[in-house]
């Protein structure tokens, strides 16, 4: 269980440290991304619109004139985009402290493609995802205690892992595509978990949601003229606010209480609101022969193998 009412008053001090947050420009991943430099973190920010990241990155030294921060452009929907920004930071040689996997796109009203052909939510909200750790993996096992951790949803609860249909080709429905991108995000912070202890990488993987939380992933995905999206607007008293929908995400990020292989979320209203605790794991996600075959189709989608040594 964890801590009670923890909140960003409770983040470690650091004098140094790196953190990679993924969609930090606005939402949940900007809340992340300003809690972490207010602990002395050194964050880049990573989204695809470089204007939205120098506005991001004005707004936090308005209220941090001492963050240190930056942003790099990346486009999870863009397996090119995804291997630059990786070669980038290689080249940099500085290990990676901390990778927050929280960017994401939720039910567009039809069916949309990344550059290389996946359906749009799987991804961009997984197989993004699993690709960037995937290539940061020699920075994250040249930092002494690293930590990723991977945003799942609540709506991971009816996801199904559709290997028949990985693309959704046959049947788009927005919230069954949704929720089998975000219950493939919780299978993999599982198994990641799982293979850094087979390897020995020392890597640790934790999972975490907000809730349903204040964010524009519904008007921005569904559409603000889509139910969800009039809700999101006309309704805000139904969403808790970005800043406490990141809580859980924090909490994973630096808890020294947080453990490897681990699910939080709110603790409040069947988790959709409240503070860190330890979230309730969907059976679907705990099925070890789906998360093993999933993490080897995922190689091959991505065209990349998470090494077994180094």
């Amino acid at each position: 269980m964890a801590t009670k009412n923890w909140n960003t008053s409770n983040i470690p001090q650091r004098k140094e440290g790196l953190a990679v947050v993924t969609g930090s420009t606005e939402g949940v991943g900007f809340e992340d991304a300003k809690a972490l430099t207010s602990a002395g973190w050194t964050v880049v920010m990573l989204g695809r619109n470089p204007q939205k990241g120098a506005e991001s990155i004005e707004k936090i030294k308005q209220t941090n004139l001492n963050a240190k921060i930056s942003f790099e452009k990346l486009d999870l929907a863009d397996l090119s985009s995804i291997e630059a920004f990786a070669n980038k930071m290689i080249e940099s040689g500085q290990a990676i402290d901390l990778l927050i996997n929280n960017a994401g796109v939720m039910t567009p009203p039809k069916r949309l493609e990344t550059k290389d052909g996946f359906e749009l939510q799987f991804g961009t909200n997984y197989l993004g995802h699993f690709a960037l750790t995937a290539q940061l993996l020699p920075l994250l096992l040249k930092a002494e205690d690293a930590r990723v951790v991977t945003l799942s949803s609540v709506a991971a609860r009816d996801g199904k892992i559709n290997f028949d249909d990985l693309q959704s080709k046959s049947f788009y429905k927005p919230m069954v595509a949704y929720g089998q991108s975000k219950l493939a995000d919780l299978m993999f912070a599982f198994e990641l978990q799982r293979q850094s202890v087979k390897n020995n990488w020392g890597v640790t993987s934790i999972a975490a949601h907000p809730g349903i939380s204040r964010t524009n992933l519904l008007i921005t995905g569904a559409g603000r003229w889509t139910a969800a999206g009039m809700a999101r607007t006309c309704l805000p008293f139904l969403f808790q606010p970005s800043a406490q929908g990141a809580l859980p995400t924090l909490f994973a990020a630096t808890a020294p209480e947080a453990k490897g292989g681990l699910y939080y979320g709110p603790n409040k209203m069947s988790e959709t609101r409240g503070f860190p605790s330890i979230a309730r794991i969907p059976a679907q996600a705990q099925n070890l022969d789906v998360s093993l075959k999933l993490w080897e189709v995922s190689q091959k989608l991505a065209k990349i193998e998470f090494p077994n040594s180094f």
